[in-house]
């Protein structure tokens, strides 16, 4: 294997700065070190982060790995005495260029930062879009996250900052930027006058005019602000896409999560941003076998899906995460969370074709990745077209019919 390789599990957030990782190695002149980038949202995605490991480890005998991201956060010596790992980086340092120059000889600090620490994002050579960072940490305490814990308290990138990484993502040839954080509705809170994401969005519209398109990451229905529902409305810069965090659609069970928003408090802001947008998709978080979760509380989540006219659903099995409230709730069996996770994983499926096929006939706008038939459009769908058209391109198509999970498009 010649050249760094970062392998990322999780978040977009996590995507993003995998790709500063990799740049700053490559700043470093260090073509031999691999790293994985871990998750912890759940035992998947624990296993899957050593299972990364172990992969590198077959693959790559005798090359450094170093691990870094909130697994590693969280319990740095369960990764440290894996086989092949030489280092593990904790969340404050793994985004720092002095360390990776240093190529780190003994294990890192992992305590989490107390402020956003600026960095030049990374950007991967074979991508079209740029995934930026503005957002970190998390101050809200759900009864199921441990990533507060992993991650530290929220913090945001000053507006200026966010402005000067946005214009250099254009000049590297980015036609897309996606904003990502932990928490990235409570961006601006931290700051002086409390600005808003709506108040980013509107700054880096209007100052980065050559940005083709923004799209946000998951977004928390309880802080979705009046300025962004206007920009939604009136910015057609602004991707027809909204991700919700909503965990449930039950009200008792969002109590019990210390979700912020109620059921319809979360169909309102949808509905809202809907009326704004009439052709945006909207995409949820949804947890299937939460303790305590009745059979009567499912079926309100499941409702939830066709009720919201949800475009793409990212379903979890409930992972119980020690440490958290939640752990200590009655949990329910294994095989009624899985029974359960399998359930809603069907109704989202069902709720994908139908989106999908509902789609064919418009038109659509599709930024062109990869091979030059592939790309993503603005509802966030992977398309093929039916001719190849230049990487980085901005194609205008007619939707043709439906692939799989994605579209088949020909240039209108």
């Amino acid at each position: 294997m010649s050249g760094t390789r970062v392998v990322s599990i999780g978040c977009r957030l996590n995507a993003a700065e995998a790709a500063t990782i990799e740049s700053l190695l490559n700043a470093a002149g260090d073509d031999e070190t691999l790293v994985v980038n871990t998750c912890a949202v759940t035992r998947e995605a624990e296993r899957d982060s050593m299972a990364a490991i172990r992969r590198l480890r077959r693959a790559n005998p005798g090359r450094r790995i170093v691990v870094t991201g909130c697994a590693a956060q969280l319990d740095p010596a369960r990764f440290s005495d894996m086989d092949g790992v030489a280092a593990v980086v904790g969340n404050r340092d793994k985004l720092s260029a002095e360390l990776w120059r240093a190529r780190m000889p003994g294990r890192s600090d992992v305590m989490a930062p107390q402020t956003f620490v600026p960095v030049d994002i990374g950007f991967s050579e074979n991508r079209t879009r740029a995934f930026i960072e503005v957002q970190q940490g998390c101050d809200h305490r759900c009864t199921f996250c441990i990533i507060p814990f992993a991650r530290g308290p929220s913090r945001s990138l000053a507006p200026g900052d966010a402005v000067v990484r946005v214009k250099r993502a254009v000049a590297a040839g980015r036609r897309e930027v996606v904003l990502t954080g932990v928490d990235l509705t409570s961006w601006g809170e931290d700051l002086p006058a409390r600005p808003r994401l709506g108040d980013l969005c509107a700054r880096l519209l209007a100052e980065v005019p050559e940005l083709s398109r923004l799209r946000l990451s998951s977004l928390d229905p309880a802080e979705i602000d009046g300025r962004l529902v206007d920009l939604f409305a009136n910015e057609r810069r602004l991707a027809p896409f909204l991700h919700l965090s909503l965990q449930s659609g039950d009200d008792l069970i969002l109590k019990r999560m210390k979700r912020r928003h109620s059921r319809a408090q979360a169909l309102a802001v949808a509905g809202q941003i809907r009326e704004a947008r009439p052709e945006i998709a909207i995409a949820a978080d949804l947890i299937a076998g939460f303790p305590t979760e009745s059979e009567a509380a499912f079926a309100n989540t499941l409702a939830l899906v066709d009720e919201m006219g949800l475009a793409h659903v990212h379903a979890f099995a409930y992972s119980a995460r020690p440490g958290t409230p939640a752990a200590r709730m009655p949990a329910l069996g294994d095989s009624i969370v899985r029974e359960r996770a399998h359930r809603l994983r069907t109704a989202a499926d069902l709720a994908r074709t139908r989106y999908l096929e509902g789609r064919i006939g418009a038109r659509t706008e599709v930024l062109v990745e990869r091979s030059g038939i592939d790309g993503l459009d603005a509802q966030g769908v992977r398309v093929r077209l039916v001719a190849p058209r230049a990487r980085g391109a901005m194609v205008h198509a007619r939707i043709t019919g439906r692939e799989g999970a994605g579209l088949v498009a020909e240039a209108a």
